[in-house]
């Protein structure tokens, strides 16, 4: 994966529902990173169909300006998952999310699909991570294909699986994340975190999207317009942060201009791994003001 898709700002991804005609036009002036024009929890069976014209139209409009586009399919083993494949190849989206990816297996057989109904190199594939196994085997799934770019956490089905509680903190969801933070970074690959459920609750998800950029993720998935602000604001670099960054290269470059190999900036030691870190930090400040 190239550094510019690493560095792509995705830290707020919305998922809109497929088969409304209104949500889809809105999206179109949101301030999202990305969208998930969604086929699969969003929409009822009997709506499958038009969801999926719908959708594969809405990306080809190309209408939705610097916003990453992409369409979730139903999952594996549904009756929808291969003509959704079909539909998404056409269309030529950013990213095609697939639902119940728990095997470097399950990425090889999307990715043929997408290659043999013609889907553009440009299309990638996003692998929702979100039953146990697929914890165990995050590293496995997000090295498993050049072609897959992301994991996306689905921490509602992950809390399902383990019959765990919805809890501030997610304690009980800790360890999943982690493995999976843990498997997407081995393998080079961007992670998102999942969903915050109650969309009144401003506070919890401001809190969680602190967490979540605490913890090492690049963005979060969304489920209302209104969580889009808080999480845009949570998972981009500070001011503070910039000017530090700022700070670290001058002085490092400064000390190595001179010959010293000791520098500290604000009271600490600082070594390659900061500077390389500040390099990021700036050029996800750009990327962001690029917008």
């Amino acid at each position: 994966m190239t550094d510019d898709a690493i560095l792509r700002p995705r830290r707020s991804v919305l998922y809109m529902p497929g088969a409304n005609e209104r949500a889809l036009e809105k999206a179109k002036i949101l301030p999202t990173d990305a969208l998930i024009l969604d086929l699969e929890d969003s929409v009822a069976p009997d709506a499958k169909a038009d969801a999926r014209k719908r959708v594969a139209a809405a990306v080809a409009s190309g209408e939705y300006g610097y916003r990453e586009v992409t369409i979730r399919v139903n999952a594996p083993g549904t009756p929808w998952h291969a003509e959704d494949l079909r539909a998404a190849a056409e269309a030529g989206p950013d990213a095609v999310v697939v639902p119940k990816v728990d095997s470097p297996e399950t990425v090889h057989a999307v990715e043929r699909a997408l290659e043999a109904a013609g889907a553009p190199d440009r299309t990638a594939i996003w692998a929702m991570v979100e039953t146990p196994q697929a914890m165990l085997d995050a590293r496995a799934v997000a090295a498993a294909s050049e072609r897959l770019t992301v994991l996306v956490m689905g921490t509602n089905d992950l809390a399902k699986e383990l019959h765990a509680e919805f809890v501030p903190g997610r304690t009980p969801l800790l360890t999943g994340l982690s493995l999976a933070l843990l498997g997407a970074r081995a393998a080079g690959k961007v992670i998102l975190d999942g969903v915050y459920n109650d969309v009144q609750d401003l506070a919890g998800f401001e809190a969680e999207c602190v967490q979540g950029r605490q913890f090492g993720f690049d963005g979060k998935t969304l489920i209302h317009p209104k969580q889009v602000e808080p999480c845009n604001s949570a998972f981009a670099p500070s001011q503070a942060e910039i000017e530090r960054s700022r700070r670290i290269i001058e002085a490092f470059e400064a000390a190595a201009a001179e010959g010293r190999g000791v520098v500290t900036v604000d009271g600490r030691m600082i070594e390659n791994l900061h500077v390389e870190d500040a390099r990021r930090v700036l050029s996800l400040a750009e990327a962001i003001a690029g917008r």
